[in-house]
């Protein structure tokens, strides 16, 4: 950012350098580790909210998804025969033909099994949860400012693949001679100037900080 030293107007106006920033700024990153499979969008580039930034190779969590799938299986074939099997001691103890002890037994091996089968089935949610990770979406519409990574390179979680930056309202901070302040009031239209951009508008003091 260029400085300058302030300078009175003609028109009583007062001319200051200044830093213009988006309103909001986000580092892209993901939360799984894996190699970046595929980047959208290129530096430059207007996002929409919702549109698919990056995609991370989840070959390893479709493995992982498969494997728990199996135990899933596994699981739930063992407690339909840990539940037929505590049936039948149930109605074999109330025939006295088997011990107060079996039926215990029988009843504890039931709730053992179950117990497998719903943390079974938990690890398949979570890792089906995980797929949404993959798929990196952005947060709100705005413009890609930064491409840190590149197709192939290996992400980590809260390791900035690309920076965001929100479009619309602009946030412009500069300072002023501590004599002018007290005639600066928020709510004051101020016109700005953008030179690199060729830019050119109208905004309003929101804050004076001394």
């Amino acid at each position: 950012v260029s400085t300058y030293s302030p300078t009175a107007q003609s028109d009583n106006s007062l001319l200051v350098s200044g830093m213009v920033s988006s309103k909001q700024t986000t580092f892209v990153s993901t939360r799984m580790m894996g190699y970046i499979h595929k980047i959208h969008v290129k530096q430059g580039d207007h996002v929409a909210k919702g549109q698919l930034l990056v995609t991370i190779n989840s070959d390893d969590l479709k493995a992982k998804r498969a494997q728990v799938q199996a135990m899933v299986v596994e699981a739930e074939a063992a407690a339909r025969n840990a539940n037929k099997d505590y049936d039948r001691y149930k109605a074999l103890h109330a025939q006295k033909s088997v011990s107060d002890k079996e039926q215990e037994n029988m009843q504890l091996n039931r709730t053992s099994i179950n117990a497998k089968l719903q943390m079974a089935r938990q690890s398949l949610k979570e890792v089906n949860s995980m797929f949404s990770y993959a798929d990196i979406r952005a947060p709100f519409a705005g413009t890609v400012t930064r491409k840190m990574m590149d197709e192939g390179g290996t992400a980590a979680p809260g390791m900035p693949i690309l920076v965001l930056e929100q479009t619309g309202d602009l946030d412009v901070e500069a300072s002023v001679p501590e004599s002018s302040i007290p005639f600066i009031k928020p709510g004051m239209p101020v016109r700005m100037e953008v030179k690199s951009q060729d830019l050119h508008f109208v905004g309003h003091i929101s804050e004076v900080s001394p």
